[in-house]
């Protein structure tokens, strides 16, 4: 095939260091318009990036020029840089070192879409913790509980 094509859309989730509600409300839209510009910037298209004061959830496109570390470190440090700019609140703003990222089926991405659009009202019910366990359960990911958490 004389060219390179791909289609992979991930869910990717992380959470800010010690899990500090630090995501406020006054910054949030701006915050998550800003990161899809970053993936726009890559190649990727971002459908929704939500979340709460102490994490955050993506649904985009994995640019096929980029892996899925430089993928995440870019958003992370890129949005990080700019987080800090925001105010002398947000000086010693930082995302946890670590992130959790899952393909997401074409069959299910509506699904997907549904659940990161209505994360305020899922975590009335649901804690992060709980949150994160279950999804990495669902998907057969071996983790050590020791290092889930920074």
């Amino acid at each position: 095939m004389p060219q390179s094509l791909s289609c992979i859309t991930l869910h990717t989730v992380f959470a800010t260091k010690y899990r500090k509600p630090m995501i406020k409300p006054q910054i949030e839209r701006e915050l998550y318009a800003y990161m899809g510009k970053i993936i726009v910037g890559m190649g990727g298209i971002p459908f929704i990036i939500n979340g709460m004061p102490d994490h955050i959830h993506i649904l985009s496109t994995l640019p096929r020029t980029v892996s899925i570390a430089k993928y995440v470190e870019n958003i992370k440090r890129k949005s990080s840089k700019w987080i800090k700019t925001k105010g002398y609140e947000y000086r010693t703003f930082r995302w946890q070192g670590g992130y959790a990222t899952f393909s997401v089926s074409p069959s299910v991405e509506k699904i997907v879409y549904r659940y990161i659009a209505n994360q305020k009202p899922h975590h009335l019910k649901q804690g992060y913790d709980k949150e994160l366990i279950k999804t990495l359960e669902d998907h057969n990911v071996d983790y050590d509980l020791r290092y889930l958490w920074d």
